[in-house]
């Protein structure tokens, strides 16, 4: 059947895009412009001195004129230096975010996580959050698809993906009620079942479900679910909590959303899982029929079989199980009532053969000697 992650990347691009587009009507505390530089929005610069607030400012457009003439080293330099040396001023949180992008640009994946981490750390008001929150969930994304890390901005490094799954836990923990949160949760999905570890890709899908029911990706994370349960599956001859578990994640899904262009997926996940079910209750029942003799253990699970997947081949053959117990379970009876009839201090049956002498013989005595 067609997995989840069939269909969740263009999910997500739908979702990426509306967000992308919200942040670019994000106001910025600065303005910029190349006649007048950088300038403070709502007036002058007051957190510093004079001859603070000139250096700053100064150092400031240095930067941006050096980034806009390409020279991406000279301006991550310039911004860095504002912020560690007025950390407090005006200009620092955009001095922090302008560096973040330029790590970004020169593919230093890390540090521009780190740096936009930063911002919102220490300048949790700043303008930019919504487009941080953006630009953190782009780079977990592109680490967890296999993008290197360039050290210096020179020389890749060896693929992290799971470095980008970290990442998109730093973002649930940082902006939790953002629409980018059950988009990361259903990227750390995607990254672990790319590991091939379902499980931690069953509890990125519970909590996506009971975090955000209302979700666009809700849906999908119900069928994810429901098929990641159904992939640990085993056979009828295991356990079958997994079993049960996907059965209910496929009804509820068919339940909850009618509509769902996904719907022939999920019914025939669960008329697989079904069967699987029902296989496991005949063997149980076999199991207590010719192994055990127990008519009445076999009878139960047999029925169990059946209410499973009624419609199936399965309960047929459940259902063809079920007389022959009857008839097993008639010839024991009729059997067991034949040797209580024949024990001793009973009458035999008129017209049935005597049973046998088996008292001893008696001694013959010859001429009264021996």
């Amino acid at each position: 059947m067609p997995t989840i992650l069939a269909r969740v990347p263009a999910v997500l691009r739908v979702c990426l895009a509306v967000l992308l587009l919200a942040s670019t009507t994000l106001r910025a505390d600065l303005v910029w412009s190349q006649q007048t530089g950088w300038i403070i929005q709502g007036g002058a610069l007051s957190t510093l001195a004079e001859p603070e607030a000139r250096n700053a400012l100064d150092a400031m457009n240095r930067a941006r004129s050096a980034e806009e003439k390409g020279d991406r080293g000279t301006a991550l330099s310039l911004y860095l230096g504002v912020v560690k040396k007025y950390p407090r001023s005006d200009y620092a949180p955009e001095a922090c975010f302008r560096a973040a992008k330029l790590y970004q640009s020169r593919q230093q994946y890390f540090a521009a996580f780190d740096t936009y981490q930063q911002v919102i750390t220490l300048y949790p008001n700043s303008a930019h959050f919504n487009e941080i929150i953006g630009e953190q969930y782009t780079i977990a994304n592109q680490l967890v698809d296999g993008a290197r890390n360039h050290y210096w901005g020179l020389i890749p490094g060896f693929t992290n993906r799971s470095k980008g799954l970290e990442y998109f836990e730093t973002l649930i923990t940082e902006a939790p009620q953002s629409d980018y949160a059950p988009l990361a949760l259903m990227n750390i999905v995607r990254g672990q079942q790319k590991y091939g570890t379902s499980d931690s890709a069953i509890d990125a899908l519970d909590r996506l479900i009971d975090s955000y029911p209302q979700s666009m990706l809700a849906p999908d994370a119900y069928l994810g679910r429901a098929q990641a349960l159904a992939g640990l599956v085993e056979g009828p001859y295991y356990d079958q909590a997994s079993t049960l578990k996907a059965i209910t994640d496929f009804e509820d899904f068919s339940i909850l959303f009618p509509q769902n262009p996904a719907q022939a997926d999920a019914e025939k996940g669960l008329a697989s899982m079904k069967e699987v079910l029902a296989e496991s209750k005949m063997l149980i029942a076999d199991f207590y029929f010719y192994k055990r003799d127990n008519f009445k253990a076999a009878r139960v699970f047999y029925n169990e079989a059946i209410t499973v997947y009624p419609d199936s081949k399965v309960a047929a053959k459940a259902r063809q199980q079920l007389a022959a117990v009857d008839a097993a379970e008639a010839k024991a009876t009729a059997k067991a009532t034949g040797r209580n009839s024949a024990s001793p201090g009973t009458t035999a049956p008129a017209g049935s053969p005597a049973s046998p002498d088996t008292s001893p013989p008696r001694k013959k005595w010859f001429f009264g000697l021996f």
